[in-house]
């Protein structure tokens, strides 16, 4: 979901985004209530699209806070910045941001308005919609796209995203970056391509275990799925995925291939590499 959602006479538009990907020019001078986790790269989108203020998922915070990197981010632009509790409301989902969602953390500029943690989601959208329209040069983070290792003809990739994810990826093993929600329940969006395996970060499970969404949709299609625990990767950070993610759910898919709960992603991956050639060098 991407549209209006109302509009304060006195202020800005509020808007609703499933994912920070689908920001545009549309979203000029809003407040965006966004089901992204609250990282850095959602934070720089909110900013080039121009936004006035943003709430995010803050995807259980998190290894090294990486589900809450937005607020310092915006912090820094001026902008007003929130994340709601991922217990509260499903990641991937805004309208149920807005419908039960729950403020966990602020930035400063956001307290200064009146926005605190404890405050629905849809109370913190309405005060960020009185503030002051701002003119910033948004900062230029990119994601990351990263081949870890490559065995006859399967390759592995490192992907800040899953909306980095191609056609030419079908044969491939993904650990990504993104959290392991359906974007807006849309099962037909769970992954661009097939593919090997489809490694996401469980954003702490949250509201109705919505940070695993993807695991089932994915079985559905034969694909092998897992996602690494908030507290082990960096969410958002695909390299982190594959060298620190700590697996916490499997599909049946991905049970098959030897996956198990607290097994290293790295060593499950490893696994997988020598299935295919045993020798580094074939």
């Amino acid at each position: 979901m991407h549209g209006k959602m109302c509009r304060n006479m006195r202020g800005g538009t509020i808007l609703l985004a499933d994912t920070a990907t689908v920001l545009g020019p549309h979203f000029v001078d809003s407040i965006v209530i966004c089901g992204s986790h609250g990282g850095t790269f959602p934070g720089c989108l909110v900013a080039k699209a121009g936004c006035r203020g943003a709430i995010f998922n803050d995807a259980a915070i998190g290894k090294n806070a990486a589900g809450i990197g937005s607020l310092e981010l915006l912090e820094g632009l001026g902008l007003p910045a929130a994340v709601a509790d991922h217990g509260s409301a499903r990641i991937g989902d805004a309208a149920d941001m807005q419908a039960r969602g729950i403020i966990s953390r602020v930035n400063t500029s956001a307290e200064s308005i009146g926005c605190v943690a404890g405050q629905t989601v849809a109370e913190c959208a309405e005060l960020m919609s009185l503030g002051t329209p701002r003119s910033l040069s948004a900062p230029d983070i990119g994601e990351q796209r990263v081949l870890i290792a490559e065995r006859g003809d399967l390759k592995v990739w490192a992907l800040d995203s899953a909306s980095q994810v191609v056609a030419a990826d079908a044969d491939a093993i993904l650990l990504t970056g993104s959290h392991g929600g359906l974007v807006g329940g849309r099962r037909s969006a769970v992954l661009k391509t097939s593919a090997r395996l489809a490694v996401f970060n469980d954003a702490g499970v949250g509201a109705d275990r919505a940070g695993i969404g993807r695991l089932a949709a994915l079985a559905e299609r034969g694909v092998p799925g897992a996602t690494v625990s908030a507290g082990s990767a960096r969410i958002g950070d695909g390299v982190s995925t594959y060298e620190d993610g700590i697996i916490s759910f499997l599909n049946e898919p991905a049970q098959a291939l030897g996956g198990r709960p607290g097994q290293a992603a790295r060593e499950f991956v490893d696994s997988l590499l020598r299935g295919v050639c045993p020798e580094p060098t074939c």
